[in-house]
Parts: structure tokens; C-alpha cells; sequence
């Protein structure tokens, strides 16, 4: 070791380590200036054309903004200008999206999204939709867009966002077009998609019948269990073409449906899932849900009702929210909002909240408003119905590609919707079909439409306006009767003491079948023959039992002579937000604490039945002590429980263990394969039980089951060590939200500047806490979760709480891009504040708008 003097560096080595540092400076300069360039002018004074008078934009810490206007058309200005200030990347984004738009962007890789989403038609659809509005929604769209453009004419490239500077390497000539009310619209339709639309799910049971017997794809899809999990209106039917909540009736709906289409028509379904599953990558999660309650005064301990709502979607980065209050200074007929809550970026009004008399919120009714038919066609560009051949209609759309040509795609359609299984499948080059498919009058093929409501020109975005501005249950209502789609449970609550119900949506009835599996349409027998009257969906107000929960559950129990939908969940959440809230009211008063205890349960619903059979499995060692952790578990699944991690791992292993060799794939888990498990438990003798694999082997329930404990042991030891009090089911189950589209790059560099990491959460597929963790491999990805949470006190509403899942801003790196998260992923919430005087003490930035 050298202990002496260090010598002097050379003066030349001196000069070249200066520059070097101040090199190194600069260039750190130039980073900082370069991610910092578009954060958002929140203070001072800024003179913007267009508006008609002052508006004042008053942030909290959170980046949270509050608009004044005196004027609706200067208050949508605003919002649109502020949306672009935040967020003007993911708008642009989400309208290029949903018009099938993205290659031009972003290259080739995006051609086959953006052929289905041109041939589902969702842009086409949304200019029809412009002129169905009421001239007040028209005006606001188009006062949103005129603030969106103000701010795009001194914004452009790095200086609206960094995504463009990073964009500029890949497509250096894109230049964002001026925006349209038509580009607010079309959100809907993405939103439609990833709620409401079951085809997927149809389509999934016909190409499960090729695998196993249709009668055992049925087990896999068990009934509702109504004697164990209650619906969300306890009774009621139609009586004299309205909806009475006390009538009587006995179960009325025939659910008797086909399979169709042979092997001909297998093939045209395995296409079109192809075409949708390229959708539902980009555009999220299908099928998926959320919570929402409330809770009458007299249950409460402020004697006002309480409501609470924590929207179930795909997490990304930014949030699929953005945080806003809309304020008329002084409200009237002209300008009637004074609202506060949850926003679409590039959409003006609002989604979920409150305003000064009334809160709501949504839940996913997960309604059927999609049929797939199956159609026989021939390359002549013809249908077959009812035994003559017609013309298909036909159109043709040109998708721009950055860096290549464009790509010309023919639409055709019958009148059940356009065939979505040509969409990447050309249709002049299906392969003709064995002589056994050919008919009398030449060769067919056969093809899969889908029929979706979205794609039906309607009111939705009225209601956007509507409900905001509703005073009390009568406006609530006529607000909700024009909400077509997506169809949304709608959980009502006022200062007045009322809580309500009501199923709003454009809802199919069908001629013949249940929506559960594709149906011939050659035949003409399968047709919608219109849609259930708004007077006829279910609704109630002020419930004998004092609340009301709502969790993609059934609506209403089969008394009911509609068929609302029969992908839906079981009933788990649901119920067990019922259970606490009656455990809670039982001998005291609910409060804010019960309904956020409430928020961040994450009691397994399968736990119950599986645990006692998993305590019955003999074991040695550190399996014993593994299965031991049952013993005392309370159930839940909180990111630091032992027992949480074993039994979730346990489950992986055994669900696939039970379905994989029979299907051909590993299943995704969730409230439906609890279900089926379930019942499964008191068959130890089921065919599921044994493995196909093995031959001249027949396992049974304890076999299998013994074999997925000690699978999860053997990966817990390797993955968290081998003492089990010491596992965590947080350092398994983390969600890692990416940045749409730069944060799946595979450019580490993007990634890390544009990503924020992981946060170890708890909860399971079916908590009230949810979190969709993917079965099918072992990183426990989790795909899906509560994208908000909202609390509303109606007693007092400035008390209310609200969080975001991560952050207001859309600007990589802002303080406001993540400061949400770790406060989301620890079930805390901060206060929404909607009084001018609570807003005000809370303010922590104003800027002023003038003309």
C-alpha cells in the first residue's frame, strides 16, 4: 500500500480534464433544457387568441387543475389547452389509434392494428356521430378543439413533447395535424372495445370445442352462482313496458345456442381472432371491470351517502386519467358546471366525479353488444342470405406507412358488419374449401362479421356533457338514457340523501341465441330485431337495505326477460364489498375510513374453498413449512404476506397443471377459472384432474394438487429462499407501468428515460384490490388493475379523496409524472378539493388566461 505524496498532474492533463468537464456540463445542460423544454407554462399570465375573456387555471402541488370560465365555450378552451399542455403526446397518440392511423407514425409494425381498427370503422363512426349531437355538445367539441389547436400554434416538435424529439429519429417528417372535435370522439370507440365487447370470448369457445367436447367447454364457463353471490338489483322485471324494482316474475330467457361452421368456419374464426387480438395488444385488456358503491346517509356517520369508484383498466404511462375541475364561475342554463373528477385527455367534459349537488360513478356492466356471424362468401364479392347471393358492400382505405408504401385494404361487409376475419387475411386469397363445403350454385368459404353497437352511430358523448351538469335523480337519469356506449353501471348519490341505479346502453335483442358463441348468418335467424328500451333497464333508487355494490356482476337476477350479457364476473368482489359494508353499518356508522378499508381489500375469494384441501396435502421440510402458513392466513393477499405468495404461486401451477394439456395452452387465471376450480374441488374424480399427457396414468384431484404445492415450493425457494416466513408476495407481484409506446422500445436508454420502474403491490384476480397478474408465465406481470380510486363524501364533499395510478402529467420526468404512484400502490389518497375556498388554500400554482 502506497501511503507517500501524490504528485501534481501535468498543467496540458489539467487543461484537457477542463474541458472535459465543461463538456460534460453542457451536455447535461442540453439534456436538462431538452426534457424540461415542453413542461407547461402553470403561472404568470398568458395571452391565448381565441378566448373571449379571462380564464384562470388554478394547480395544486399534484399538477391537479382547476379551470374558471365565465363562459362553456371558454371553459372547454381552456380544458383543451390545458389537456395539451399535460398530455398532447398521448392525445395525439390516441387519436391516431383510433383511426387506424399509427404506421404513418410509427412504421410497419402497426399495419395489422390499424387494418382491423379501419375495418371495424371506428373514425368512419365517429363523424357520423357529429351530427347526431345536440348543437351545445357540437359547440364544446368544437370550443376543446380550437384550445387544443391555440396551444399546438407555439408548440411543435420538442417543444410540445419529448416523445417528438425522440420520434424525429424514426419519422423525422411527421408534423401533428391541426385537431377536430371528431378526433374527442373517437376515444369512445377504444373505450367500447376494451368494456364492452365480448367477441373475442365467442370466438374462444368455438375453437375450444375443436380441442375437447363442446360439452366440456361448457364446464369452463360454469353459471352464475346467485345462491352465493347476489345480484346487483336484489329483484324486480319489466311490468307494462317499464321497469318496476318490486314486480315478481319467475326466470324467463331461453340461452340455447348452435355451433357452427364445421371446420370451414373454425378457420374464418381463428382469423378473425387474430384481427382482434391485434386490437386488444394496443388498445388494452378486454373485458375488464371495476368496483363502485355507495352507501345510503342513514348508514353513514355524516347521515349523507357516501360513493366510492376504482375503475379496473390497462396500466400504462400516463394514466389513462387526468385529474381536472371544470368551474363556471357563476353556474346557469348557458353554463351549468361546477364539476370536479376524472377526465380523458383529448376529451372535453367529464367522465366520473362530482359537482355541488351530486356525485357517480362507472362500473363495466359487461353487457353482450357484440355478435360474430359466421357468413358464407364467394370470391365474386357475394353473401349468401336466406339461400339467394348478394353483393358484399365493398370500400377501400390506404394506410400510410412511415418509411414504406402505403397499404391499400378492401372493407367488406354484410349487413351483420364488416368481415373483420379478412382483415389481415386478404379476401381474394382464401383458399377454396373441400368439396363437402361447396353449394349447389358454385364454391363458398366462409367468412366472420362482427355486429358491434359501437359501430353504430349514437349519443354518447352527449351524455359526457349531461351527466356533469345533472342537479338531482330525474337529470341523472335522462343523462344516463343517453350514454349508448360503452353500457356502464351508473352508481348515483346526492346532498339530498339519494342513492341510485341505473343500466344505461344501446342493448341488443336477439331474434334467436345468447351471444355466447357464433351463429350462422346465411341463414338470417340470428338477426338483432332491435334494442331494449331505456325504460325497460333495470334501475332503483334508495334500496330497502341502505347501499348498493356494483362489480361486473350480474344486474339483475334471470327473472329478468332480457339478456343483458353472459361474460360477466362472479359475483366475488361484489359480495365482498356487500359483506363489509354490512359488517361495517352492523353496529356502527360507515365513514371515509370504511369505504378506503374497503378500496384496498385484498381478501382471495378462492382462498375459502381451496386452503382447507391444500392443508390436507402431507409434507416434509420446507414444504411443511410452506403449507403451514395456511394455517393462521386470514386470506388476504397484502404484498407482505408469506401465505399470499405460496397460495398465489400454488394456484399458477395449478391451473395450468388442470387445463394446459387438454387445451393446448396455459389459461389466464381469474374469477372464471376460480369458478370452474371451485367446483372441480368436490370432483376428485373429474376428467379435468388428469393429465392426458401421461398415458396409462390417471391423476385425481390430490395428485395434481400435491404436484402444484411442491411446483410453487421449489419456485419460491430459488426465487425468494428457502424460509418461507420470510417470502412476500409484493416481491412477486409488482406492476411496472411502461410508457405507450416508447417504454417497450427494447432501446434500454428509451426505457429507463421514459419508464418509472416497479411498485410491489397486494391483492389477487378477483380482491376488491384487484390486480390481473398473467398465469401463463412465471413473471407474474400484472396487466390490469384499479387505474384510480375515488372517494365522495356527499356530507362533505371538500373531505372527498381521490389518487391517480401515477400522475397528472404526461411529461417524462416533471415531478407530476409519477408523484401519484407510490401513494397509489400504498392505498393512500389525497384530498379532491372542489369548493372555490378549498381549492384556493390548496392552490400552488394560478396562470391566467387572457385574450
Amino acid at each position: 500500500m502506497f501511503f507517500g505524496r501524490l504528485s501534481p498532474l501535468p498543467r496540458w492533463s489539467l487543461r484537457v480534464l477542463t474541458v472535459f468537464l465543461v463538456l460534460a456540463v453542457l451536455a447535461a445542460l442540453v439534456v436538462v433544457w431538452v426534457v424540461r423544454r415542453p413542461f407547461p407554462q402553470v403561472s404568470g399570465e398568458l395571452k391565448v387568441p381565441g378566448l373571449a375573456a379571462k380564464v384562470t387555471v388554478q394547480r395544486d402541488k399534484h399538477g391537479i387543475p382547476h379551470i374558471y370560465a365565465d363562459s362553456s365555450a371558454d371553459l372547454f378552451f381552456a380544458q383543451g389547452y390545458v389537456h395539451a399542455q399535460d398530455r398532447f403526446f398521448q392525445m395525439d397518440m390516441r387519436r391516431k389509434m383510433t383511426a387506424g392511423r399509427l404506421s404513418e407514425l410509427l412504421g410497419a409494425g402497426l399495419v395489422e392494428t390499424d387494418k382491423t381498427i379501419r375495418t371495424m370503422g371506428w373514425r368512419r363512426t365517429a363523424e357520423k356521430e357529429l351530427a347526431l349531437l345536440k348543437p351545445e355538445s357540437r359547440a364544446y367539441l368544437d370550443a376543446y378543439a380550437r384550445g387544443v389547436n391555440a396551444w399546438m400554434k407555439d408548440h411543435t416538435g420538442g417543444a410540445a413533447a419529448l416523445e417528438y424529439q425522440v420520434l424525429g429519429f424514426i419519422n423525422s417528417s411527421y408534423q401533428p395535424e391541426p385537431w377536430s372535435p371528431a378526433d374527442s370522439v373517437t376515444w369512445l370507440k377504444a373505450m367500447a372495445w376494451n368494456l364492452t365487447s365480448n367477441a373475442p370470448y365467442e370466438v374462444e369457445r368455438t375453437l375450444l370445442s375443436e380441442k375437447v367436447p363442446l360439452e366440456k367447454v361448457k364446464e369452463l364457463y360454469p353459471p352464475y352462482p346467485y345462491d352465493r353471490n347476489k345480484p346487483l338489483v336484489d329483484g324486480g322485471t319489466v311490468k307494462n313496458g317499464v321497469f318496476d324494482a318490486e314486480a315478481v316474475a319467475k326466470p324467463q330467457r331461453d340461452t340455447k345456442q348452435p355451433v357452427t361452421g364445421g371446420e370451414a368456419g373454425a378457420g374464418a374464426l381463428r382469423r378473425a381472432a387474430e384481427a382482434m387480438d391485434a386490437v386488444s395488444k394496443l388498445a388494452g385488456r378486454r373485458g375488464i371491470g371495476s368496483n363502485a358503491w355507495v352507501v345510503h346517509g342513514s348508514l353513514t356517520a355524516s347521515g349523507k351517502p357516501l360513493l366510492a369508484n376504482d375503475p379496473h383498466l390497462g396500466g400504462e404511462l400516463p394514466s389513462v386519467w387526468y385529474q381536472a375541475g371544470l368551474h363556471c364561475r357563476t353556474t346557469s342554463a348557458s353554463c351549468p358546471f361546477d364539476t370536479t373528477g376524472f377526465t380523458f385527455s383529448g376529451m372535453p367534459g367529464m367522465i366520473i366525479g362530482k359537482n355541488q349537488r351530486i356525485a357517480w360513478g362507472f362500473t363495466n356492466m359487461m353487457p353482450d353488444i357484440a355478435d360474430v356471424f359466421l357468413e358464407r362468401v364467394r370470391p365474386d364479392n357475394t353473401y349468401e342470405r336466406a339461400g339467394k347471393w348478394l353483393p358484399l358492400e365493398t370500400r377501400v382505405e390506404e394506410i400510410k406507412v412511415a418509411g414504406a408504401a402505403p397499404v391499400k385494404l378492401t372493407v367488406r361487409s354484410t349487413p351483420n358488419g364488416p368481415l373483420v376475419s379478412e382483415a389481415l387475411a386478404p379476401f381474394g386469397k382464401m383458399v377454396p374449401q373441400a368439396a363437402k363445403n361447396l353449394d349447389p350454385g358454385g364454391g363458398h368459404t366462409y367468412a366472420a362479421a362482427l355486429r358491434w353497437t359501437a359501430s353504430e352511430p349514437g349519443t354518447s358523448t352527449d351524455a359526457v356533457f349531461a351527466l356533469p351538469a345533472a342537479q338531482n335523480w330525474e337529470q341523472f337519469r335522462a343523462a344516463a338514457r343517453l350514454f349508448e356506449v360503452p353500457s356502464q353501471n351508473l352508481l348515483y348519490a346526492d346532498v339530498d340523501g339519494n342513492i341510485g341505479y341505473q343500466a344505461p346502453g344501446r342493448i341488443p335483442i336477439r331474434s334467436k341465441g345468447d351471444g355466447s358463441m357464433p351463429v350462422p348468418g346465411w341463414t338470417g335467424e340470428y338477426t338483432w330485431k332491435g334494442y331494449i328500451p331505456f325504460e325497460e333497464l333495470p334501475t332503483v333508487l334508495n334500496p330497502k337495505k341502505g347501499y348498493l355494490s356494483s362489480a361486473n356482476h350480474p344486474v339483475i337476477g334471470p327473472q329478468y326477460p332480457h339478456l343483458l350479457g353472459v361474460d360477466i364476473a362472479y359475483g366475488n368482489r361484489a359480495q365482498r364489498i356487500s359483506d363489509r359494508i354490512e359488517a361495517a353499518t352492523k353496529y356502527g356508522k360507515a365513514d371515509l375510513a370504511t369505504m378506503s378499508s374497503i378500496l384496498a381489500d385484498t381478501h382471495n375469494a378462492l382462498a375459502p374453498a381451496l386452503v382447507p384441501h391444500l392443508l390436507r396435502l402431507p409434507a416434509g421440510g420446507v414444504a411443511r413449512e410452506a403449507r403451514d402458513l395456511l394455517k393462521n392466513w386470514d386470506h388476504s393477499d397484502t404484498r407482505d404476506s408469506a401465505a399470499g405468495a405460496y397460495f398465489n404461486v400454488t394456484w399458477r401451477h395449478l391451473v395450468n397443471r388442470v387445463f394446459a394439456d387438454e387445451l393446448g395452452r396455459k389459461v389466464g387465471g381469474g374469477d372464471q377459472y376460480y369458478e370452474v376450480v371451485r367446483g372441480l374441488l368436490d370432483k376428485p374424480s373429474s376428467p379435468w384432474w388428469d393429465d392426458v399427457t401421461t398415458r396409462g396414468v390417471v391423476e385425481d384431484r390430490d395428485t395434481v394438487l400435491k404436484a402444484a404445492a411442491a411446483g410453487a415450493v421449489h419456485e419460491l425457494t430459488g426465487r425468494l429462499g428457502d424460509d418461507p416466513a420470510a417470502w412476500k408476495w409484493g416481491d412477486l407481484a409488482q406492476v411496472e407501468l411502461r410508457h405507450n409506446p416508447f417504454g417497450q422500445s427494447g432501446i434500454a436508454s428509451l426505457e429507463w428515460l421514459f419508464n418509472q420502474g416497479t411498485l410491489p403491490i397486494g391483492g389477487s384476480q378477483d380482491s376488491v384490490n384487484v390486480m390481473f397478474w398473467d398465469t401463463t408465465t412465471d413473471t407474474y406481470r400484472v396487466d390490469a388493475l384499479a387505474t384510480m380510486r375515488m372517494i365522495v363524501d356527499l356530507g362533505d364533499p371538500d373531505a372527498s379523496r381521490w389518487i391517480n395510478l401515477t400522475g397528472n402529467s404526461g411529461h417524462a420526468t416533471h415531478p407530476n409524472y409519477w408523484d401519484q404512484a407510490p401513494l397509489w400502490a400504498t392505498d393512500q389518497t389525497i384530498p379532491m378539493r372542489s369548493s372555490p375556498e378549498a381549492v384556493r388554500k390548496d392552490t400552488a400554482d394560478t396562470l391566467v388566461l387572457t385574450p
